[in-house]
């Protein structure tokens, strides 16, 4: 073994031993998790290195993912029709089964005569898989760590993740009740969650650690996979291997950091330097303040959202946006490799593709299209608005390989883009069938932007990497002027196809996703997906969606820009422009340790880990329905309906259902609304939920708990804070107390009488 590979792996055993003194009764789970989505990546690596053969690594780090995606959606989609039900057990046969398929498929291509793809395969770099492996155990431990200072599910959003989670850890049938509509299944996408819980199911954990885990395997592997990426851009930037690993490894772990860990510029002017600048609106900067700026400071009536990955970790919501990066990273990789490996060919079609039917049928024997279909058709579950922008991704990608394609007439290349489009629209449409056939869609149309970002606003956000790839399309587009007499083209070539064909795919990748990410900060400035949202925030979830998207793919174009042009100017001013930008993306980066130690406090003190239980805050923080949570948990089977108090989204309210996964009446009322649209259901609800409780005719309170299957009334702090009429001795008279508490008003739970 060479000298770094001994290193490396030496590191990677280090790593593995600080988690055993960090994570302390944590780390068998964490290394159940670690050892699982190792044995899932190996398992699926054959068909893996071969779609990813042109990257050094063969695609390691995307092959752990894959075969989550995969087989994943394999239990869901029996799940969903019926034929299994959704259990450990079932689990990990479908891991099996889909590991053994995708080997099958692997011995087909690799096996086939007249393959496609026959382009020279470059050695594959150990030493690069181990490092890739050292930084996702390194970030996986980290943000691990870091979570347990703050582990519990509670404020924002968190009883809504936690609450999918614990639901679908008591169902075998997907999707699974609603747990905040009794009698109802979840009509939200729910498939990052699921994701979640399989995971758990399949390695026997408990889902209190595993809905805190999840996020850091996320994170982990939003580092690793922008790394990997990044890395092969760099060391292919001039259309061949250049085999400068330094060079490729900083740029790299750069293009990890700007996905994963980084902020923006609002952080460095306001956060940083706002005294200095002497720059107005924060009192006191606090770290959401990044995500909160068009339209808050100052305060205009169009209140957006513009999160990003390092905000979302620190904050920690296990929201579908969020378990999604992983997929779309997935996609961004398996794009570029299909790329890689048709350029390094640059196709030599056979006669019998240039006919409508042997279009038709190379295309079908594509396997890069099933899985990119697959993938955006599981994007409908996880989140929808990615179907959207990585459809159109891969629809540009595919026309610009075609450009890039100097051998096939236009008409010829139309017509294989449209079927490329076709077939991958129609594989994710049928991999969407077992989420949408029971999926009532929330989109209501598409309206106009009645308000728009300050100019100086969008600079702020994203003035950075718009420059970055705005000075890289500048620095290419001279580099393939200066060199366009070196290329052979046919006589009346246009413009843009000497553009797209002189430059080098890397370059090419890089602006594909610059430009992509322009156009999803633009979108929101003009139209806006209509939702429940209005008045001041009717913009607001369109512009959340699209630009995280965008923030990813600026990710990776813009440290791409900036090391390329360093590497190759020969000017200094091209130098001196590169520092400068390099040095404000350093800067950005500081937003990881200011947002940690705002959320979670000194992690260095590791006295303050409190482990990565999600619900231990219950004993704490409602210490008085702790104890009755905790035996519902513990004692009840499957999924029967338990009434509480609902309430308002983003307050406790709804904390046993929330805790233990048991569907109760009606739950968070603006999350049911937006998952609906019906208020006048759920306000009928609401006002029912109250009868059981406060009514003095037990005949009406009978009727409304057959009415919903309610088979037990739960009553404690926020009840009686709710109902301040509640009746209970017309309550306790409908069935007996199988839970009572302490104190001169104890929370109680009873079980209705059959």
């Amino acid at each position: 073994m060479r000298k770094h590979t001994v290193v490396i792996t030496i590191g990677c055993a280090g790593l593995l031993i600080a988690a055993f003194l960090l994570l302390r009764s944590d780390y068998s789970t964490f290394l159940s998790w670690w050892l699982a989505v190792l044995a899932i990546g190996i398992a699926f690596l054959p068909l893996t290195s071969h779609l990813f053969r042109s990257f050094t690594d063969r695609g390691w780090i995307f092959s752990k993912v894959f075969g989550i995606a995969v087989s994943g959606y394999l239990m869901f989609a029996l799940c969903a029709a019926g034929i299994a039900p959704f259990n450990a057990v079932l689990c990990i046969v479908c891991v099996l089964i889909a590991a053994a398929v995708c080997f099958a498929v692997f011995l087909f291509l690799t096996r086939r005569k007249g393959s496609d793809f026959g382009e020279t395969t470059p050695e594959i770099s150990f030493e690069l898989i181990l490092f890739e492996e050292l930084l996702f155990i390194l970030f996986f431990m980290l943000w691990a760590f870091f979570t347990g200072f703050k582990p519990e599910a509670l404020s924002t959003e968190k009883f809504m993740d936690y609450g999918f989670m614990q639901t679908m850890m008591r169902s075998d049938t997907l999707p699974a009740p609603d747990m905040w509509y009794a009698g109802e299944t979840i009509n939200y996408y729910y498939g990052g969650q699921y994701y979640a819980v399989f995971l758990t199911k399949l390695t026997a954990a408990r889902v209190e650690v595993t809905y805190n885990l999840a996020k850091a395997l996320i994170a982990a592997f939003a580092f690793t996979m922008p790394f990997s990426i990044v890395w092969h851009l760099y060391n292919d930037r001039k259309g061949t291997q250049v085999r400068k690993p330094a060079a490729a490894a900083a740029a790299g772990l750069l293009g990890g950091a700007a996905v994963s860990l980084a902020g923006n510029m609002h952080y460095v002017l306001y956060g940083l330097f706002g005294s200095t600048f002497k720059l107005s609106g924060y009192e006191d900067y606090w770290f959401p303040s990044s995500t909160r700026y068009i339209g808050h400071n100052p305060e205009n009536g169009d209140a957006c959202i513009h999160e990003f990955p390092s905000y979302s970790y620190v904050l920690g919501d296990l929201h579908a946006h969020v378990v999604n990066i992983i997929f779309v990273l997935l996609f961004i990789g398996l794009l570029y490799a299909w790329l890689r490996n048709r350029e390094n060919e640059r196709i030599k079609e056979n006669a019998s593709g240039q006919n409508a039917a042997g279009i038709i049928i190379s295309t079908l024997k594509d396997p890069y299209l099933w899985i990119l279909g697959l993938l955006i058709g599981i994007y409908k579950w996880t989140n929808y608005w990615d179907f959207i922008i990585y459809f159109t991704v891969a629809l540009i990608a595919f026309v610009l390989q075609a450009i890039r394609q100097n051998r096939e007439p236009a008409i010829v290349s139309a017509f294989r883009i449209l079927i490329r489009f076709v077939v991958m629209l129609a594989l994710s449409i049928v991999a969407a069938l077992p989420f949408t056939m029971t999926f009532d869609s929330m989109f209501q149309g598409i309206a106009l932007a009645a308000h728009h970002s300050a100019l100086y606003q969008l600079a702020v956000l994203w003035g950075l990497p718009v420059i970055s790839v705005v000075l890289l399309f500048v620095f290419v587009l001279k580099g393939t002027l200066r060199h366009e007499s070196d290329l052979e083209f046919p006589e009346r070539t246009g413009p843009v196809k000497r553009f797209v064909s002189g430059m080098t795919l890397s370059d090419m990748t890089a602006l594909m996703l610059g430009i992509c990410a322009i156009g999803l900060i633009i979108i929101p400035e003009l139209v806006y997906i209509k939702d429940i949202y209005s008045d001041g925030y009717s913009r607001s979830n369109t512009m959340f969606k699209l630009t995280y998207q965008a923030y990813i793919m600026f990710g990776m174009s813009m440290i791409y820009a900036i090391f390329r042009i360093f590497s190759d100017a020969k000017k200094l001013v091209s130098e001196i422009i590169s520092v400068v930008l390099m040095t404000a993306f350093l800067s950005t980066c500081l937003y990881f340790p200011y947002s940690v130690e705002c959320w979670f406090g000194n992690v260095l003190n590791t006295d303050g880990y409190k482990g990565l239980d999600a619900d231990a805050f219950l004993t704490t923080t409602i210490p008085d329905d702790a104890g009755g949570i905790y035996w519902l948990q513990d004692n009840v089977q499957g999924s029967p309906v338990v009434l509480e108090a609902n309430g308002t989204s983003y307050t406790q309210y709804c904390r046993v259902s929330a805790m233990t996964g048991l569907p109760t009446v009606s739950g968070w009322y603006t999350h049911e609304w937006l998952w609906r649209n019906d208020v006048g259901e759920l306000n009928n609800r609401n006002d029912e939920v109250e009868q059981i409780y406060t009514s003095s005719d037990e005949e009406v309170v009978q009727e409304l708990i057959d009415k919903y299957n309610v088979e037990y009334i739960f009553v404690g702090k926020y009840e009686r804070e709710k109902y301040p009429e509640l009746n209970e001795e017309l309550l306790k008279e409908l069935g007996g107390i199988v839970y009572a508490g302490a104190g001169e008003t104890p929370t109680y739970i009873i079980k209705i009488s059959s």
